[in-house]
């Protein structure tokens, strides 16, 4: 008997997900990806910029640091910094707190 749902089919649903601008549900589906196949790389991949898309973007790096311990440093680096990058726009284009340096 197989597996109803695989790590492959857990992320094709995800990455569905992301294409309906649904990045928390489809953070959950790349979850259960990694559930079912830690190594898979894409669901790694896809769990970042899933979280990032969502606005968790310290959740973000945090999963881009599990792609590393995975044994994928280059694309944890990658992913790592997009996320960094997307925090530091966001906080560019938010209004300074008052007690903020002129």
């Amino acid at each position: 008997m197989t597996k109803a749902f695989t790590a492959d089919s857990f992320s094709r649903i995800a990455l569905d997900l992301l294409a309906e601008a649904k990045p928390a549900e489809a953070a959950k589906a790349f979850r259960a990806a990694i559930a079912e196949d830690p190594a898979h790389v894409e669901a790694h991949h896809g769990l970042v910029r899933a979280l990032r898309d969502a606005g968790q973007l310290n959740n973000a790096v945090a999963a881009a640091m599990a792609l590393k311990h995975a044994g994928h440093i280059e694309q944890a680096e990658a992913a790592s910094a997009r996320a960094r990058i997307l925090e530091w726009k966001q906080q560019l284009q938010s209004p300074p707190a008052e007690n903020s340096l002129p």
